[in-house]
């Protein structure tokens, strides 16, 4: 069984901890992985959004606690935050594409769609025009012609909007999802209240609508009330940490703001179905 880490390591990459380098960062999936033995451990990034197209070869990919079998073809999504690992055959070919957060939100400011599906995490069988998109970036960023910068920004562009056209063909229902300013606002305080435990009304108040507005736009898009979806914000955040760490149950209670640990094993109960020891003990029969 691999031994768990006292915390998920958190890898910066392409300059993550300081200034950044370079508009974005593509690279192709041996360059990294050769020096891994083909096998890069769980890990997440604070600052960096990524994609990963395999080309040939296979693999497994970990995204948070799902595991995902990669065939040729397989396109990743990887949003800011999710911990993932990868597992390839010797000799798997692709690339690797990062981008600052900063970048990421500079180009999609105003496409909320495609923010949503990009937001979250999904592997999916990608098209000829991502490849060709992929390939195209990747040339450039190698090269060093003129107006460097600017192209890669288009085709960086380019291949965000491919990538949610996949993640669109691979849940049609998503499409009908009612786009929401109030809805990307609401998740994006979530994120930074998190561990503070906001009640409905904490967040609507935030926003400055009521909270049963809020709740009536968050289930019209979602299909769930605003309670339900703090508490699996929250507990999505726990799995990640029994997952990927040997942090006992009360530290991570602690961790993510709960004053009672026997409150936290209730909460996450209700919400993933099993306690969170019953959690990990699936986890490791899965090992």
């Amino acid at each position: 069984m691999p031994r768990l880490a006292e915390s998920i390591r958190h890898y910066g990459l392409y300059g993550e901890s300081g200034q950044l380098p370079d508009v974005m960062h593509c690279e192709t999936i041996a360059e990294r992985s050769v020096l891994h033995d083909w096998e890069l451990a769980p890990h997440r990034h604070d600052r960096l959004h990524q994609f990963l197209l395999l080309r040939s070869g296979r693999g497994m990919a970990r995204l948070d606690d799902t595991e995902i079998a990669l065939a040729p073809g397989s396109l990743v999504n990887v949003p800011v935050g999710t911990v993932h690992a990868f597992t390839f055959e010797p000799g798997t070919d692709g690339f690797v594409l990062t981008l600052a957060d900063a970048m990421r939100d500079e180009l999609l400011a105003r496409d909320p769609e495609v923010q949503r599906r990009l937001g979250r995490c999904w592997a999916s069988a990608a098209d000829a025009a991502v490849d060709a998109a992929m390939a195209q970036l990747a040339a450039e960023y190698a090269g060093r012609s003129p107006a460097r910068a600017l192209v890669l920004r288009g085709l960086g562009g380019a291949l965000l909007g491919r990538a949610a056209r996949v993640a669109e063909r691979a849940d049609p229902e998503a499409q009908n999802l009612a786009e929401s300013r109030l809805l990307q606002r609401f998740e994006a305080l979530l994120e930074m209240h998190l561990r503070e435990h906001w009640r409905v009304a904490d967040y609507a108040g935030a926003l400055g609508v009521t909270p049963t507005h809020l709740s009536r736009v968050l289930r019209s898009a979602t299909g769930a009330p605003a309670s339900r979806l703090i508490d699996a914000r929250v507990i999505r955040e726990a799995r990640r940490q029994l997952a990927f760490t040997n942090l006992g149950v009360a530290t991570i209670a602690y961790t993510l703001g709960f004053a009672d640990p026997a409150l936290f094993s209730r909460v996450f109960a209700r919400v993933a179905g099993r306690s969170p020891r019953a959690f990990r003990e699936q986890l490791a029969l899965r090992r």
